[in-house]
């Protein structure tokens, strides 16, 4: 087994027996190597992001939290190569982006044979001009999206006019190449599109925000015909 195969094997063994930890010695024997090689491998899978713990003292060992994490998922091969490709190619600039570009990594990680050969072709005839990012400004956003908490930001309009606001994120739009983040300003007292490469500073509060329908902000607007991506339907709760 190749050390590729044993990391995803690790985890369905820790998967399969959660909640109780499982120690290094019992993975190494399940595995037929030694609790060094285990030990690496469960600090690699640690730093990849997967949800996988240790417990010291008696009783302990490692786990994980299955609800943090995915059961296995079989791609064909031309699934496989469109998804890579496609998370490769998410600009620096968008939302999420790093969590995206990790995502890439452990699909292409998990690739052998036909299906990585395949992605790697692909991958290599397609390239992207990168447009400026602000790692900071955009972890900000990410972040008072993801909790639905207040968030502070410098803005630069289309005129350009500079303001500070104190906004509550309702959701994010693309339209055009370009996001926006839609939000109650609570300056303006209204719904308002924020481009993200127009703000020049962000940072998050502890403040929870009001809930806020992205439907209704976009009503009147430009946006007012904005449509679920079809890829993400499926992830909505039923109506």
């Amino acid at each position: 087994m190749n050390r590729t195969a044993r990391l995803y094997a690790l985890v369905e063994e820790l998967r399969a027996a959660a909640p109780r930890p499982l120690t290094v010695a019992a993975l190494a024997a399940r595995f037929d190597v030694s609790t060094r090689t285990v030990q690496r491998d469960l600090q690699a899978l640690m730093e990849a992001g997967v949800p996988v713990r240790t417990t010291a003292g008696r009783g302990g060992g490692w786990s994980i939290d299955p609800e943090m994490s995915l059961s296995p998922i079989h791609f064909t091969a031309e699934e496989a190569s469109a998804l890579v490709v496609a998370l490769a190619a998410v600009d620096a600039s968008a939302p999420y982006a790093g969590a995206a570009r990790m995502a890439g990594l452990k699909v292409t990680a998990s690739m052998t044979g036909r299906a990585s050969a395949a992605a790697r072709q692909l991958a290599a005839r397609i390239v992207s001009l990168p447009a400026p990012a602000d790692s900071a400004m955009r972890a900000a956003v990410e972040q008072a999206v993801t909790t639905q908490t207040v968030l502070r930001l410098s803005y630069v309009d289309a005129a350009g006019r500079r303001s500070d606001r104190v906004v509550e994120p309702a959701g994010l739009l693309t339209a055009d190449g370009r996001w926006y983040l839609i939000a109650w300003c609570r300056t303006r007292q209204a719904g308002r599109g924020f481009r993200l490469d127009r703000i020049t500073a962000a940072a998050p509060t502890d403040e929870q925000a009001q809930p806020h329908d992205l439907s209704a902000l976009l009503r009147g607007s430009a946006a007012a015909d904005a449509v679920q991506p079809a890829t993400l339907t499926s992830l909505m709760p039923p109506r």
